[in-house]
């Protein structure tokens, strides 16, 4: 009997985190932080977007990072001004350590000053994407 309510007990355990893990999975948080960090060219070899930048960690061994990849390649296709970088977390693990990435894939949107602005940890949905770079590319205008 105590075997069983112990099973019970795992179970109901495990449905609650995949629960919370499915509501939060992908959503796009906004970095609080006024003093957000800060990427440049240099620390990421390669140019930044004059409007927004994409940067995702990703694994070679993760299905969810290549569904990422696209999603934002799809989002970034025909936007000047707007740039989608992949690294990979194993070989990037400064950054990896810096910004605090636990998981892969982890994207950073990033202003147009190199400032990261929203981090979205999981698949994100490209509603959700659309709408923070939006908000993102707004922002910049009124300044």
């Amino acid at each position: 009997m105590t075997g069983l309510l112990v099973a019970a007990i795992a179970a109901l355990v495990a449905l609650g985190f995949g629960l919370y893990r499915k509501a939060i999975d992908g959503r796009v948080q906004v970095v609080g932080s006024p003093a957000a960090p800060t990427l440049d060219a240099s620390r990421l070899a390669t140019g930044l977007g004059s409007e927004a930048t994409f940067v995702q960690f990703s694994a070679e061994v993760c299905a969810p990072c290549r569904a990422t990849a696209r999603v934002l390649a799809d989002v970034t296709a025909g936007l000047s001004g707007v740039e989608h970088i992949e690294l990979d977390a194993a070989t990037r693990l400064d950054l990896v350590n810096e910004l605090g990435i636990t998981r892969t894939p982890t994207v950073l949107l990033l202003d147009g000053t190199g400032a990261v602005r929203n981090r979205i940890v999981g698949a994100p949905r490209k509603t959700e994407v659309l709408a923070a770079l939006e908000v993102l590319t707004e922002s910049s205008d009124k300044r």
